[in-house]
């Protein structure tokens, strides 16, 4: 195990089933924390669950969907203490304006928005009862800084993350919580993949548009997370951190 600063810490993590929210919990259990996994698939948990515990770590795993407060809640309930939450539920949908139907757009604000809101909601009670921690949201660099043809949706959805992260921010940091939001471009996930295309075609896209010529890795985002819940980032409070490669210069 590595940083003495996160052992004996507990790190929640929604949107642990895979992708960047596997990259940091595993990334955190490296750096001693105990994880909290959360996600709508068990099978998918458990395997990230696996991953954690083959390192030497230890994993509690909470199959919910975050846009179930009630289910939500019960977790919680279940959950002593509370160091850090990384909030990575979120999904993507395409669609232009006039042709995108009304309830995958509400899907999307439902995953991307009220789902993240109801974390934080039940993270910062938590952390109010035992005294301060950090919570990081995964946000975008669409919305925050950029946007894209038929990704009206997604972009609204996390400009609308960066805008919850910084009021909550503002709320919870007299009571020694900590909020930001880290906006990544493309990672090497199958969610920055378009329909039909290949990890090959994704990567010449990518290579086309970016100043840097490639997606990030997943470690990559999760170096960012551990260094936003750590003291070093103490005076950091309510900011996007945007990890795109240059993307939005």
């Amino acid at each position: 195990m590595g940083n003495a600063a996160f052992i004996g810490k507990t790190v929640l993590v929604t949107g642990a089933g895979g992708g960047i929210g596997r990259g940091i919990a595993v990334a955190f259990s490296l750096e001693g924390a105990s994880l909290i996994l959360i996600g709508r698939r068990r099978s998918e948990l458990e395997d990230t669950a696996e991953v954690v515990r083959s390192s030497g770590g230890t994993a509690r795993i909470f199959a919910v969907d975050v846009t179930d407060e009630a289910a939500l809640s019960a977790a919680f309930n279940e959950i002593g203490q509370l160091d850090i939450a990384v909030n990575c539920a979120g999904m993507i949908a395409s669609g232009t304006t006039d042709e995108m139907e009304a309830e995958e757009f509400s899907r999307v604000f439902s995953v991307n928005v009220l789902g993240l809101w109801l974390s934080m909601k039940h993270e910062i009670l938590k952390m109010k009862a035992g005294g301060g921690g950090a919570v990081i949201n995964i946000g975008s660099n669409i919305g925050a800084k950029l946007v894209r043809p038929s990704l009206g949706a997604y972009a609204a959805s996390k400009a609308a993350v960066s805008s919850l992260s910084r009021t909550a921010a503002l709320e919870a940091i007299p009571h020694g919580i900590r909020i930001n939001c880290l906006c990544p471009g493309p990672v090497d996930t199958t969610m920055s993949m378009r329909p039909g295309e290949d990890r090959a075609a994704r990567d010449s896209r990518i290579a086309a548009t970016n100043p840097s010529k490639r997606v990030a890795r997943p470690d990559e985002i999760a170096t960012a997370a551990i260094w936003l819940a750590s003291s070093a980032a103490a005076y950091v409070v309510g900011q996007d951190i945007i990890i795109d490669g240059g993307a939005s210069i």
